[in-house]
């Protein structure tokens, strides 16, 4: 089939790479974000999806708004046969839905009907989900609510981050897409709609979200950490100011902390919560790198009685 592949971030080079190497189908075109400003010098930079497309030498389309005329013209002269979608970033309205005769196919990281929406990975994770995965599903107007071709599930480890749990996901999910795209095109592959029952949303990870709330069970305090790491990026307040949580560990059996109260051992740092403590493994100063816990404790030099989060 002839593809017009859609996606930005990193996480959709994997599925682009694979429909490259399928063979079968020619990638005719890539459709990504604008670029943006990035790094200290804000300087404009091309998304990881328009770099791939164009060491590959795939012309690529970036729409400000997908239902632009020109955009929309453009993707009528190539006439794709279908548009294979990972983490494009932007919805799609019905004028580009209707041009691929064989629709949108978007590669999206939960077991559908299972976690919609944008952050799907991170609120498995913080929902404290054993098992998830990745389905592609034809998208319709609703959001994430088209009939589902395939899925291909995946066992959330107990330390994972959802940067780690997403690199996982998007290596499955490319030969799950690409094996989607060969179903399509030889007909063997039907569509099933999703069921009624079993809907989960998950919304963007605002920065007030990511707030650590010490009162919550240390489970909950780990969850969030991982969740919401490396973005938004889980975080605290320590003397007024933003410290970052990295990563943290739960010691269960530690019962004598007072939520957000610090403990200094030689090298470890233990925080209260609403059950049983939590050790701090890595932070982040506000203007600092990433430091061992340990490290940032004997820098600032915690006072017997001090806590986390106001």
């Amino acid at each position: 089939m002839k593809l017009v592949f859609a996606g930005t971030p990193e996480v959709a080079v994997p599925a682009l790479d694979a429909l490259l190497a399928s063979g079968r189908h020619e990638v005719a075109a890539v459709v990504t974000r604008p670029d943006a400003p990035a790094g200290r010098g804000r300087r404009l930079v091309a998304s990881p999806v328009a770099e791939r497309a164009e060491e590959a030498g795939i012309e690529v389309l970036k729409p400000s708004k997908p239902r632009d005329a020109e955009f929309l013209e453009r993707l009528r002269e190539i006439a794709p046969d279908c548009c294979p979608v990972v983490a494009y970033g932007a919805l799609l309205p019905r004028a580009a839905l209707d041009i691929p005769a064989h629709g949108w196919v978007n590669l999206h990281f939960s077991l559908l009907p299972a976690w919609r929406g944008a952050a799907p990975v991170q609120h498995a994770i913080m929902a404290g989900d054993e098992i998830t995965g990745a389905s592609t599903f034809l998208i319709e107007e609703g959001l994430d609510s088209g009939p589902v071709y395939g899925t291909v599930t995946e066992e959330i480890r107990p330390t994972d981050t959802s940067g780690d749990l997403l690199t996982r996901l998007a290596f499955a999910g490319s030969g799950l897409l690409a094996a989607t795209m060969d179903g399509i095109e030889d007909g063997t592959l039907k569509a099933v709609p999703q069921p009624a029952e079993g809907i989960t949303l998950a919304p963007k990870i605002t920065v007030e979200d990511a707030q650590v709330d010490w009162a919550a069970p240390a489970l909950r305090v780990d969850r969030v950490v991982r969740g919401c790491t490396p973005a938004p990026g889980a975080w605290t307040t320590f003397r007024g100011e933003r410290l970052k949580l990295v990563q943290v560990t739960p010691v269960p059996g530690r019962t004598d902390l007072a939520p957000g109260r610090l403990a200094v051992g030689k090298n470890s740092v233990h925080v209260g919560t609403g059950s049983y403590a939590v050790e701090l493994l890595w932070v982040q100063a506000q203007g600092k790198k990433p430091m061992r816990a340990a490290d940032w404790a004997r820098g600032v030099r915690i006072a017997d009685g001090e806590t986390l989060g106001g």
